[in-house]
């Protein structure tokens, strides 16, 4: 098996290493964002779905989409109650069951 020359690593475990580090580097974001992430990962999913894998219309409607998720989560989170609920929240709340049906979908579609 070929090892690497300067830290002396098989490839399997340079594989390991790199979703480690990106696994780290993804908690790292999300302790300094919030869990307000879930925009980044539902929204442009949603405007593949509308608009198919057409990268010209594909990142404008992102865009606005996103805008206007975020707008709507801010307007609820001020008007359902006397207290202010915080936006990762309801992005959360939106978010974990949109992409739990989008990996859902997609592992159907593989079988």
């Amino acid at each position: 098996m070929k090892r690497y020359i300067c830290w002396d690593v098989t490839p399997a475990g340079c594989v390991t290493l790199i979703i480690l580090c990106a696994t780290v580097l993804t908690a790292c974001s999300v302790c300094i964002s919030g869990t307000i992430g879930w925009v980044g990962l539902v929204i442009p999913h949603f405007s593949r779905m509308l608009v198919g894998p057409n990268n010209q219309r594909l990142l404008p409607l992102a865009i606005v989409l996103g805008a206007f998720f975020l707008l709507a989560v801010d307007t609820i989170s001020r008007a359902s109650m006397s207290a202010e609920i915080p936006l990762s929240i309801l992005t959360g709340l939106i978010g974990a069951p949109f992409y739990f049906y989008l990996l859902l979908r997609q592992r159907l579609a593989l079988s």
